[in-house]
């Protein structure tokens, strides 16, 4: 084989990885233009989308057909509550607020990860839990105006918000699974699965009766569960092992750029100035620390 075959031979096995958590970031920045297209309460897009996501994630995932223990158990309840609360932000305030306020959870990580994983938090932690909390802010300086898409700005954004926290929280519970007994990835795919299963459960009082539907409310119930949410987790999952930690997260800010993206394509919605301004900052903070987190662990250690 020649030369030039032999250093490129490795480049395919190298962007298909890149490429998974790109396509897990697509999907997930559906999330906020489908859940509004759907003519569903919020209750019952959250209902069925978790109820489809699990028996996708069961066929799809082999390693989270397992039985759960306590530990499993108690992060697929708080990731439970993350679905929920992201679906209700969704239908109540912009895509923009949704996605961004969820986009906070480093934040929860930051400041309870000392007590509750006993991990130490850096002085560069700091600045970029001011920046966070500022991004925050800016939410609540300046709600979106009250649109069809975005009834109640304030009342969604504080779901938002309360879903970051959560999903800070969800975080430093796969955290915690990967350490005790090496469960690892099993253990993380089998807390989704229940995560789904809970909201299933938690939201069915709520969903039922169903009054009239059309054909594509369920179309879209259907591609929530199998694709933002089943599939665009085994992409993840698959890719983000094999991708250093800076590109991960710097791949994974499509999500948060695309959202608003197709909002406005397909709803015509337009956050307000603070939104925008809140977003730019939680996006460009978390950039920061990314590259930040990377150049330090790079550095030499002196001796």
């Amino acid at each position: 084989m020649p030369t030039s075959d032999l250093r490129s031979a490795p480049a395919p096995r190298a962007l298909v990885p890149r490429l998974q958590v790109l396509a897990a970031a697509l999907l997930f920045s559906s999330g906020g233009a489908a859940i509004k297209a759907v003519h569903l309460t919020s209750w019952q897009v959250a209902c069925f989308r978790s109820a489809v996501a699990a028996l996708a994630l069961l066929l799809l995932m082999p390693e989270a057909r397992r039985r759960p223990n306590l530990r499993i158990l108690a992060v697929g309840a708080i990731h439970a509550a993350t679905l929920i609360l992201f679906v209700q932000a969704n239908k109540l305030t912009t895509a923009a607020g949704a996605i961004f306020l969820q986009a906070t959870a480093p934040l929860y990580v930051l400041l309870f990860s000392p007590w509750l994983l006993k991990e130490r938090v850096r002085g560069a932690d700091i600045f970029y839990m001011g920046a966070l909390a500022l991004g925050l802010g800016c939410f609540f300086l300046g709600l979106d105006p009250v649109s069809a898409t975005a009834p109640n700005p304030l009342l969604g954004n504080v779901f938002a918000a309360l879903s970051g926290l959560c999903w800070g929280l969800t975080i430093m519970g796969l955290r915690a699974l990967g350490r005790a007994g090496g469960e690892g990835e099993g253990a993380a795919a089998t807390a989704a699965v229940w995560g789904n299963a809970f909201a299933f459960a938690a939201c069915l009082l709520w969903a039922l009766p169903v009054g009239e539907t059309r054909p594509m409310d369920w179309g879209l119930i259907a591609f929530l569960g199998l694709f933002q949410v089943a599939f665009a987790y085994v992409f993840l999952t698959r890719g983000i092992g094999k991708v250093r930690a800076i590109e991960a997260s710097l791949l994974l800010l499509l999500e948060p750029v695309l959202n608003p993206l197709w909002a406005w394509i397909v709803h015509g919605e337009e956050p307000g100035g603070w939104s925008v301004a809140g977003g730019a900052v939680i996006l460009a903070a978390t950039a920061a620390k990314s590259w930040w987190d990377v150049r330090r662990a790079a550095a030499p250690v002196p001796v």
